[in-house]
């Protein structure tokens, strides 16, 4: 009986060995579809990231980011110690755009180190699927695909950040397009006076004659100053990703310009009148 025992209780240990390596398995299993799951997310983030900054680009007039080699787009990038990249492949499951991984593969090869991390211990030989080695690694694939998770969350913040910059005018970007043409024109316009009274000036010691100063102060520099608020507001006015001209106000700014630069004459005439 002491044989059968020793054989009995042999079975029975290896049963539950055999139980715990396939709750390993099954653990295991469902390790690397999560990450597959993540990965896939993420590689369609990506790819999102990536159509959303081509349009900007375009909508901004910058030229298009080529692959030197091919002139194709970016080339895939190969992480040091996983081998040559399978070769660039649509988004899908288990895939990066980009990358060369396969479906089934529990590593994400061509992926390239992750921003903050360096190369991924244990990538030479003898190391596993997953970057880590049998003895035990530094890096876990879920820590490196938490991190690249994070980052993408980064880059859409800045995105958006640098979006809703990007769709504000240089000048003024907080004010209404009412008001940031009423500012300019209003500025040209007392410029045109500050001019106006210089010629005033040179014609009180006889340097412009009073034809060629009533011409530019009912005509000429009302007219040089609406150009120039209407120019300005076309250069310094209009977003860098608007689809069309944003409004100049050409009507109101042209009574604007018209009104003050001849009141403006007017008024200095009856303070000379006074001072006088």
């Amino acid at each position: 009986m002491t044989g059968y025992d020793e054989y009995a209780a042999a079975v029975r240990q290896l049963s539950a060995r055999i139980r715990e390596g396939e709750r390993g398995a099954a653990a295991e299993a469902e390790r690397r579809r999560t990450l597959h799951t993540g990965v896939s997310r993420l590689g369609q983030r990506l790819a999102a990231q990536e159509q959303r900054l081509a349009q900007l680009g375009a909508a901004a007039g910058l030229p298009p980011v080529t692959d030197p080699a091919s002139g194709t787009g970016p080339g895939p990038v190969v992480t040091p110690g996983a081998g040559p990249a399978v070769g660039a492949g649509p988004v899908g499951p288990g895939s990066v755009p980009g990358s060369g991984s396969v479906p089934g593969s529990d590593s994400v090869a061509g992926a390239g180190p992750v921003a903050g991390f360096g190369p991924v211990a244990g990538a030479g030989p003898g190391a596993g699927h997953d970057g880590v080695d049998g003895s035990g690694g530094d890096v876990d694939p879920v820590v490196v695909l938490a991190e690249a998770g994070r980052l993408v969350d980064e880059a859409d913040r800045l995105g958006q950040q640098a979006e809703a910059l990007a769709q504000q005018p240089a000048l003024l970007p907080t004010w209404s397009p009412t008001a940031r043409a009423v500012a300019v024109y209003v500025g040209c316009a007392a410029i045109g006076a500050l001019v106006m009274l210089v010629l005033v000036v040179a014609n009180g010691i006889g340097v412009v004659n009073g034809v060629t100063l009533g011409a530019l102060t009912c005509a000429g520099l009302p007219l040089i100053s609406f150009v120039a608020g209407w120019l300005i507001l076309g250069r310094w006015g209009r977003p860098a990703l608007a689809s069309t001209d944003p409004p100049r106000y050409a009507p109101l700014g042209f009574v604007i310009c018209v009104l003050l630069v001849p009141l403006a004459y007017c008024v200095t005439l009856l303070l000379f009148r006074l001072v006088r």
